[in-house]
């Protein structure tokens, strides 16, 4: 009788690859208490995308156990992490007209957000009425009604775009501390969710990679 080898993998929701041809091992973390068996499944294969430049599939953990035991019934596996996974394939090589796509999106994403930001600045302040109160101090405090912008209004207008970098605690390419950026979190939690719909709506519509 042979000895059982355990072997315990992990997943995490998503994971992407830049080549066609999927190995367990480019998906998953593996530990085996056997070295060698340990490489061997790491070597099987998992999927073969076709000739696309992206694709996502879902994959459910019963498939890959499903391989192994087939391989190799002597093997007891215990999958850790997500019961179902995705695999984004993404061609490694890209176009030049490719990357200067990229570059005009995410450009246009930046001028949006800038002008957007400072519209909705702009309209906050008219609605509040900002310069009124300004004026309203100013003559409170000295009696009398100022014509030109004092120092509240040069206060305001620097500690406006401060508080904007320590909120989202990030200028240029340069981080204030090590926590993720207010923006860094929406990101992941988007993602996530965007991971979540993609495999409920395989496992729905029958597309999910399972046994």
């Amino acid at each position: 009788m042979s000895q059982q080898i355990n072997v315990f993998l992990y997943f995490e929701q998503c994971t992407l690859v830049n080549k066609r041809r999927v190995l367990l091992s480019d998906v998953a973390s593996i530990y085996a208490s056997d070295p060698v068996m340990k490489q061997k499944i790491g070597a099987i294969e998992l999927h073969v995308f076709p000739e696309k430049k992206k694709e996502k599939l879902t994959f459910c953990v019963m498939k890959v156990i499903e391989l192994i035991g087939t391989a190799y019934p002597e093997v007891s596996v215990t999958p850790l992490g997500e019961p179902d996974f995705i695999v984004e394939y993404k061609a490694a090589e890209k176009k030049k007209y490719e990357k200067i796509l990229e570059w005009g999106k995410a450009l246009f994403v930046c001028l949006t957000v800038f002008f957007g930001a400072a519209f909705t600045i702009m309209t906050f302040n008219k609605d509040a009425s900002v310069e009124e109160i300004f004026a309203l101090i100013y003559k409170l405090t000295e009696g009398a009604e100022r014509s030109a912008p004092g120092e509240l209004e040069i206060a305001y207008s620097i500690g406006l775009p401060i508080g904007i970098i320590l909120f989202f605690n990030h200028f240029l390419r340069k981080k204030i501390d090590s926590d993720p950026t207010p923006l860094q979190v929406q990101m992941r939690q988007y993602e996530k969710d965007v991971n979540t719909t993609i495999i409920e709506n395989a496992s729905r519509e029958g597309n999910e990679k399972n046994v």
